[in-house]
């Protein structure tokens, strides 16, 4: 449920529209459709995550049932939620992980595409060989990995303690007049958003100490 390169992947949005740049006019307009295009999708996406918590707290841990195995958890649902649920279970985690991969390959191309600053268009070459990269990595991955849980829990757990130097990369760009101009983000904005940046950072410090603790 840990995402942070949808946080690359929709700043990358407003940059990838070629619209002018000249007219101050179509730069508000364009940044408050944009606005609200992040706050609908991250808001669904949001909901989703913690439907997702919310759902497997109330089923296993509520009743002290631990999961060893990803195939045990949809089995476990049937008796407690109903014959649906297993099923359930298991389209939404194929459809989680072909969202999850479209998502990072896309973020992967407009990453390796800025490097040569260039907006992500997928008839390119540099953003091909970034979506390309990304994927060939993740097959790779999951090829090697035998125990399919703890491979999906280490991944949440490497994106989480990634997650802070994305937060405060993002609140450093857009707060850089030299940057964003005139549209930078003010000081209270700027603050808000690194308490929000330190609130998760200490988050991330407890799980890894609670992690190597448990080792």
């Amino acid at each position: 449920v840990v995402m942070p390169h949808n946080l690359f992947l929709h700043s990358e949005i407003i940059q990838s529209r070629q619209w002018n740049l000249e007219d101050e006019m179509v730069i508000n307009r364009q940044l408050k459709y944009e606005f609200l295009d992040t706050l609908v999708s991250m808001g669904i996406g949001g909901a989703i995550n913690s439907a997702m918590i919310i759902v497997a707290a109330y089923t296993f841990f509520t009743a002290g049932i631990e999961v060893v195995e990803l195939s045990q958890a949809s089995v476990l649902l049937e008796p407690i939620l109903g014959k649906g649920a297993a099923l359930v279970f298991a389209v939404a985690l194929l459809c989680a992980g072909i969202a999850s991969s479209i998502t990072a390959g896309i973020a992967g191309g407009s990453i390796f595409a800025g490097l040569f600053g260039e907006p992500y268009d997928i008839s390119d070459k540099h953003s091909r060989l970034g979506v390309s990269l990304v994927l060939l990595v993740a097959l790779a991955i999951i090829l090697l990995i035998e125990d399919t849980l703890q491979g999906l829990v280490l991944s949440q757990v490497i994106l989480s303690m990634q997650l802070p130097f994305t937060i405060y990369l993002q609140v450093r760009l857009t707060s850089s007049a030299e940057v964003m101009g005139t549209h930078a983000n003010p000081p209270g904005t700027r603050w808000l958003l690194t308490f929000f940046g330190a609130i998760i950072t200490a988050l991330n410090l407890y799980l890894l100490f609670d992690l190597a603790r448990n080792l």
